[in-house]
């Protein structure tokens, strides 16, 4: 009969008022067995033994001390990895139901011998202290713009204690993506922290022998928001900790999203930019109650952002494109050879002349032809269709994939007049819509039908009219009178 500590404690009570029989028999047990717990003083519980002997017979016994030689040469083998070797060597002896097993004893064995790991201490993060910000890669996701690979990173800004984040999409950890980042946080957040932590980037810190002093630029752009900057030990990412983990759950937070949206394809890279920011506007919703006990102890912001433009002053060509460091930009022809005042900033660029302002527009990539705008020369190259096919930015001139596709097969199929046929196409883009040109293009291609202007500019008519037609369906009596004298009608009355 088993014996429980309740038993135990009863019998002592009883004995307060009973001789040790009764006491015995009131609790529930022998009298032997009353004394034994008595004269030790020991509660049931205390006096089992430890399970130390075997039940079943060690199927690795024989072959233990060679795992183990293994195990302690490369601590981070598993178990599955183990027994796939083992039934290689001895087939007749070991097998797969054998893996669990196997997983047990490497566990048991890691517990009494195997190698230190790395504890990880649980921050005590104080509110309003610190903001952290680094750059995560998002290539990973295979996001696509228009069916094309899409890579790029996020700069991705958190407070700590709230986990209030911010993020903007860059393709490159430089110093003005790093500003404009960081802008773009404390100005949504209304608020900065007194001290902000960067991993080791070059654009903010730059190598002074042994060690990473701040650059004089990020210094000054610190000191304009009276931010102490920080930074974590070269080598030892870990020391970012909170923002290094916020990467993974928005990585994973978009993933899934992306998983329910059912497509990872964007039409174009705001449509992509504006399903992120519903994305961390949604968990930074959730962070609500904490962000209102950090945001009282946040410093003001100074009066004016910091970042300036580059002023660059630069002559229009004769083919109406101007060089802004180092990157063409298209302008429209009637301002060819005028001197234009183009103010550059991190992803945008102002034109001016005197001080008319003229036009704004993305800034592109060094290296890209982003800036090469159809639009503003096409009606040029339509009365010179010759000097397409060798045009300096020729590749430029493709705004999608279909209208590659299209010039090919014009090409191939009418070369004479390919090129004049093709700059009629981008007309029709620039004088309608560059949808509907493609999707024209796209479904006149799947006929495997020649994509001319003319047929193209057809279906652009046709899909135009058929949007003008409103058709209102005129329902007949003679469907209300089957229904009076139907069943159901015949109850209604």
């Amino acid at each position: 009969m088993t014996i429980t500590n309740q038993q135990v404690k009863l019998l002592m009570r009883k004995l307060k008022k009973y001789p040790q029989e009764t006491a015995a028999a009131k609790a529930g047990m022998d009298v032997k067995t009353a004394r034994k717990y008595i004269k030790s003083g020991q509660l049931p519980s205390e006096m089992q033994l430890p399970h130390t002997w075997a039940t079943r017979k060690n199927v690795f016994e024989q072959h233990w001390g060679d795992l183990e030689v293994m195990l302690q040469a490369s601590p981070r083998l598993q178990a599955k990895t183990l027994l796939t070797w083992l039934m290689k060597k001895y087939p007749e002896q070991y097998q797969q139901k054998h893996l669990r097993t196997l997983q047990r004893r490497i566990r048991d064995w890691r517990a009494e011998k195997g190698a230190s790991q790395a504890a990880i201490f649980r921050q005590d993060i104080k509110p309003s202290k610190q903001s952290q910000s680094d750059y995560t890669c998002m290539n990973e996701l295979n996001i696509t713009i228009h069916g094309q690979r899409f890579k790029h990173l996020l700069f991705h800004f958190i407070l700590p204690y709230s986990r209030w984040e911010s993020v903007s999409l860059c393709f490159s950890e430089s110093f003005d993506t790093l500003v404009l980042g960081y802008e773009k946080a404390v100005w949504e957040l209304g608020c900065v922290a007194p001290e902000h932590r960067t991993d080791n980037l070059t654009a903010a810190t730059q190598a002074m022998g042994s060690r990473r002093e701040f650059t004089e630029r990020w210094q000054q752009f610190m000191a304009h928001y009276a931010v102490t900057p920080t930074t974590n030990n070269p080598g030892v990412s870990h020391e970012n900790g909170s923002i290094e983990k916020s990467h993974d759950t928005l990585k994973n937070a978009i993933d899934q999203e992306l998983l329910l949206r059912g497509s990872r394809d964007f039409l174009t890279q705001q449509d992509y930019l504006d399903f992120i920011q519903q994305i961390v506007a949604g968990r930074n919703k959730q962070r609500q109650d904490r962000l209102l006990v950090e945001i009282e102890h946040l410093k003001e912001l100074p009066d004016q952002k910091w970042h300036s433009p580059v002023v660059i002053r630069s002559r229009v060509s004769s083919g109406s494109v101007m060089q802004i460091l180092n990157v063409p930009y298209t302008v429209p022809t009637r301002l060819i050879h005028y001197t234009l005042t183009a103010y550059v900033y991190p992803d945008e660029i102002i034109l001016f002349y005197g001080n008319k302002k003229l036009q704004t527009m993305p800034r592109a990539k060094a290296d890209s032809l982003a800036g090469i705008n159809y639009r503003h020369i096409i009606d040029s190259l339509v009365r010179k269709p010759s000097a397409f096919a060798n045009y300096q930015y020729h590749e430029a001139l493709f705004p999608r994939f279909c209208f590659k596709k299209a010039y090919d097969a014009l090409r191939d199929h009418a070369p004479a007049n390919a090129d004049a046929y093709y700059l009629k196409l981008l007309q029709l883009a620039k004088l309608h819509s560059e949808q509907e040109v493609a999707e024209a293009l796209e479904l006149l291609l799947e006929e495997q039908q020649l994509p001319k202007p003319d047929e193209v500019k057809a279906l652009i008519d046709a899909y135009a009219k058929a949007r003008q037609q409103v058709y209102i369906h005129q329902p007949s009596a003679a469907d209300y009178d089957s229904l009076l004298t139907s069943t159901y009608g015949k109850g209604a009355h």
